[in-house]
């Protein structure tokens, strides 16, 4: 059995321990709703604010024609979830499901759209599809530019441009707030990277993962018993580390990695492989001030051999003197490969 989500292959010791039916958790591990942990529990995960703001753009669209209690969006990994929604008239109101997780702030906030018919003639973005997307108050601005980031903005078109066709108008104008966007920004660390007056539309999956303090016991489990471990970020990182280190136990530790660290303080030859972001900024959370670039792949982008990241990297040996780090780009080549 396995996670469609980070690709991880459950062990069959622990679908042995399952708490549910072979059935019912294979049905939540293929939604990508459920994780099993190594004790045979399972935890929820929760939706991102890009899957979130997705469901509202879409209802509201939808709701231009009818009254919206349900919506079925596309997450990044290809994972069809549904969605509770209240939306009519052009107006659509989704509370924000953080699942299992115990530190999420942004969990039971309310994202909503509202959307307006158009001919779809002359985009501000320059789309080509008849579709336009604002984001309103309560969405985060850096350097002038929205804080939504590529994929789910990518994801939130998609879902736009299928209603579009659904409901058989040109092209319509889609506005996305956040009403307590910027006060529940002031609990995250958006400031300490330039975002300001709101919240970030974050996720590469679409699912948040169930962080408590269980299962961050589970994950030190898994570190403590591997004779040798790769911490990686990420779904990308954990698919790539175990084709670059077969050898190894991969652990997903996301943006978890000092925690991950702790947990193999005794081991040798630890490695710390994935995408950039997460890792620089582990590292640096200053990274990208003076660089003019708003995202660490931003600086990539412009010049792969930008001597911040190297500088950074060679920062990482006072916290984790003995650590292996490998930069991956997203096709599983590497950037860097650094070694104390």
């Amino acid at each position: 059995m396995k996670d469609p989500v980070n690709n991880f292959e459950i062990p069959s010791e622990w679908i042995k321990r399952a708490t549910l039916s072979e059935d019912e958790l294979s049905a939540g591990i293929a939604s990508g709703r459920l994780v099993l942990l190594a004790d045979g529990s399972v935890l929820r995960r929760g939706y991102t604010t890009g899957t979130t703001a997705t469901a509202a753009a879409k209802a509201a669209v939808l709701s231009l024609k009818r009254t919206i209690e349900h919506v079925t969006v596309l997450t990044p990994v290809g994972i069809e979830v549904t969605l509770p929604v209240s939306a009519s008239g052009g107006k659509a109101s989704v509370i924000k499901d953080c699942g299992d997780h115990g530190f999420d702030v942004t969990g039971g906030i309310e994202i909503v759209a509202e959307a307006h018919e158009s001919d779809g003639a002359g985009n501000a973005d320059n789309s080509g599809d008849g579709i336009t997307i604002t984001a309103g108050g309560g969405i985060g601005v850096k350097r002038g530019v929205p804080a939504i980031n590529p994929v789910p903005l990518k994801q939130i078109r998609t879902a736009i441009r299928k209603a579009v066709r659904e409901i058989g108008i040109s092209g319509t104008d889609v506005l996305i707030y956040v009403p307590r966007g910027e006060e529940i920004a002031l609990e995250t660390l958006n400031s300490r990277v330039g975002v300001t007056c709101g919240i970030s539309i974050l996720g590469t999956t679409g699912f948040v993962e169930p962080w408590n303090e269980h299962l961050l016991e589970t994950k030190q489990e898994l570190i403590q018993q591997a004779d040798r471990v790769v911490l990686t970020t990420g779904r990308l990182g954990m698919r790539y580390s175990n084709m670059l280190f077969p050898d190894h136990t991969v652990v997903m530790v996301g943006n978890r990695i000092s925690e991950g660290l702790a947990a193999a303080k005794d081991k040798n030859g630890v490695i710390v492989c994935g995408l950039p972001g997460l890792i620089l900024k582990w590292i640096d959370p200053d990274i990208l001030r003076g660089s003019g670039s708003l995202t660490t792949q931003e600086l990539i982008d412009q010049n792969p051999d930008d001597i911040r990241i190297d500088r950074t990297l060679a920062a990482a040996k006072e916290d984790a003197p003995c650590v292996r780090i490998v930069l991956l780009n997203r096709d599983g080549s590497i950037l860097r490969d650094y070694t104390p």
